[in-house]
């Protein structure tokens, strides 16, 4: 049975989400395209940050009985999650903010679920970074302590917050009502908490493979980063706004990582 602590790991994320998509409910316009930058910019530099202190870090320090070939785990399992994310961009069909060309197989579904299906496919390795760090908490891992495996749950409900909005503000734009558009938002955090419960659920089978399901979990979350927020967050002119916005958000997670880990 799960504690209580987990489970609020494990929804905190997606409460982030949520309060993010709720935006769209008080705000008349649509996000300025410097404020969406900007946002964008500051996930960014959030996931960059989890993905070293509390993935890559405790994947290798879980490792160190292999000596020099404590790096091996990591290097394996960040180059599964960047190969994972390579295949779900390719079979599911989905549309990044502020482009005009789908991507992934032909596909009949309207523009706002494939917008919703982009923002999906990034919050998977999110949920599945929360569900393994918890695991690895709840087995007695000398590495993952409870303080950093919340400091990761918050600093990804952080950068989930500007995302909910950077999703259900666009769709509202596009002419769909409020409710729908916060409706839409939310669903799209709704895969993180699964994942999540998923990982932690398969905790028997996850902890011998502890390291290498951490690193997994990086290389996916960097997968999204460089293939997705950095080219949003440069686009147009302005572009270091999203480079300051990003030093914040590695800096803040930074900060979270050492003072609460």
């Amino acid at each position: 049975m799960m504690s209580l602590a987990v489970w609020q790991g494990v929804l905190l994320p997606f409460l982030g989400t949520t309060l993010g998509a709720g935006c769209v409910l008080f705000m008349k316009k649509s996000l300025n395209p410097m404020v969406q930058r900007g946002l964008t910019g500051f996930a960014a530099g959030v996931m960059v940050a989890a993905s070293i202190w509390s993935l890559l870090i405790p994947a290798m320090e879980q490792a160190e009985g292999m000596g020099s070939w404590a790096f091996l785990p990591a290097v394996v399992g960040f180059w599964l999650g960047i190969l994972f994310l390579l295949v779900l961009d390719r079979v599911i069909p989905h549309l990044h903010l502020g482009s005009t060309e789908p991507e992934g197989p032909r596909s009949s579904l309207k523009k706002t679920t494939m917008l919703v299906l982009a923002v999906t496919l990034h919050n998977i390795p999110e949920g599945m970074a929360v569900g393994v760090v918890y695991a690895g908490w709840a087995s007695g891992s000398q590495s993952i302590s409870l303080a950093g495996a919340v400091a990761l749950a918050l600093g990804i409900a952080l950068q989930n917050f500007p995302e909910g909005a950077i999703i259900s503000m666009p769709l509202r734009s596009e002419g769909v009502s409020k409710g729908r558009s916060f409706a839409l938002g939310t669903l799209s955090g709704v895969v993180e908490p699964v994942a999540a419960l998923l990982t932690i659920l398969a905790a028997h089978w996850i902890i011998p493979a502890l390291p290498y399901l951490l690193s997994f979990a990086a290389g996916a979350m960097i997968y999204v980063v460089v293939e997705e927020l950095i080219p949003e967050m440069s686009e147009g002119e302005h572009s270091n706004l999203g480079t300051v916005c990003f030093s914040l958000g590695f800096t803040l997670m930074l900060i979270l990582d050492v003072a609460l880990g």
